[in-house]
């Protein structure tokens, strides 16, 4: 496979989204709304991220699974929008290519980028850069936020990852609790200072999770009744799926040129 077929441009529904494709088998969607990384098969060829059957594909709210970019707003933490812009926002290609057998791709994010309604909410200058490689049976994510401004801000970031499981009351999780995690029904607890390797036990599958520069880590499913109200997840979805998220939650504010990088490694 030659590098030009690495990374080739396509859509994923009716968004522009890049292929990437490594020379052992494994593939990756991501779409350039959001910087969504919205399916990852390893060399395997089994699908690893749950992404809805009901979510929208057009741009007109945020993709429902993969692994949304939040950014600069965990949740209701702050007075902006719930789970920051940066999940719908157009992203700008930056990078592409192959790198020692990864199939890579860069996207970036600035306030030139952004929608004027978000501009105007959050009036900082900044820079994102999200690193997305595949290889093997392997997953790398790096997020980049660097301040751009005069003036320090706070900020909060996850890659708020949905896996595909066969039936979430079957899986374990280890590494956020003494003992390993099952899940009864809806879950949606915030570990602080985390431990740097977690792991999801489904069935006979073990993903390792690792994290660098995300101090926290979220597991979250809505559960059955909660699902209900979400409009775009279908019945009984909520089973297919549990999310594991890398976060930064209490970082300090970032000072004019000053950088913060996270990293994430799923295998």
């Amino acid at each position: 496979m030659s590098p030009s077929d690495a990374v080739i441009s396509t859509t994923f529904g009716h968004l522009p989204a890049l292929l990437l494709s490594a020379a052992d088998g494994a593939q990756a969607s991501i779409t350039l709304y959001g910087a969504h990384l919205v399916s990852w098969r390893g060399a395997d060829g089994r699908e690893r991220l749950f992404c809805s059957a009901k979510s929208s594909l057009d741009g007109s709210k945020a993709i429902r699974g993969g692994v949304p970019v939040i950014f600069p707003q965990f949740a209701e933490r702050g007075s902006g929008m719930r789970h920051g812009f940066a999940r719908v926002s157009t992203w700008r290609v930056s990078e592409s290519g192959v790198d020692d057998g990864w199939a890579y791709a860069v996207l970036a994010l600035a306030p030139v980028d952004l929608a004027p309604g978000h501009a105007q909410a959050w009036p900082h200058g900044f820079e994102l850069a999200l690193r997305v490689a595949i290889r093997a049976n392997e997953l790398t994510m790096g997020l980049e936020v660097r301040n751009t401004g005069a003036a320090p801000f706070p900020f909060a970031a996850a890659l708020h990852t949905y896996f595909l499981v066969d039936d979430v009351a079957g899986v374990r999780i280890l590494g956020v609790e003494r003992e390993e995690l099952a899940i009864h029904g809806k879950i949606d607890r915030v570990y602080d200072n985390a431990e740097p390797r977690l792991a999801l036990v489904d069935g006979d599958v073990v993903l390792t999770l690792r994290q660098q520069g995300f101090p926290d880590a979220v597991v979250w499913n809505p559960g059955l009744e909660d699902a209900a109200a979400l409009a775009d997840m279908a019945d009984g979805e909520y089973r297919r799926f549990v999310c594991i998220e890398p976060a930064l939650l209490h970082a300090p504010a970032l000072g004019p040129g000053q950088s913060w990088r996270g990293e994430y490694h799923v295998s």
